[in-house]
């Protein structure tokens, strides 16, 4: 099989079915793709979650770059699907997009990378829509904790 990509949303688990999922499928690293880092969950903001994934032997890379505006976020929310490709599709033109994407792609190429954001159904989610545009000759595994 050649390179590989995984994708999790940590939407409706917990911290330990999170980890499970992730060492389980061999990840060694996590790129957070979230703009904003941030969560009510406990242990999944930005500095907690890497100090709980560097416990299970994960490192841990945020891509803010990489993250969703607000206008695709509040899409997300309702479910307007078209709206977040759109609005997404022009974020990753920007320049500072593209340099995440070079450096997301170099990350995945050399160590099993999993790709971090909420939405538990990564169909409804931007990393789907992320993995499509930086990584295509990735196959994708999402993983559902």
């Amino acid at each position: 099989m050649g390179a590989t990509i995984w994708t999790i949303g940590y939407e409706q688990t917990t911290m330990a079915a999170f980890l499970a999922a992730l060492t389980g499928a061999g990840v060694q690293v996590v790129a957070d793709v979230r703009a904003l880092p941030l969560s009510r969950r406990p242990g999944f903001s930005k500095s907690s979650l890497a100090a709980n994934l560097a416990e299970a032997g994960i490192g841990y890379v945020h891509f803010r770059a990489l993250g969703t505006p607000p206008e695709g976020r509040a899409a997300a929310r309702r479910n307007d699907h078209a709206t977040l490709e759109r609005v997404y599709a022009g974020q990753l033109q920007l320049p500072e997009a593209m340099a995440a994407m070079a450096g997301l792609a170099d990350l995945a190429s050399d160590r099993r990378t999993a790709l971090l954001c909420y939405e538990r159904d990564a169909c409804g989610c931007h990393r789907t829509l992320l993995r499509a545009e930086a990584l295509p000759d990735f196959a994708g595994i999402d993983l559902v904790p």
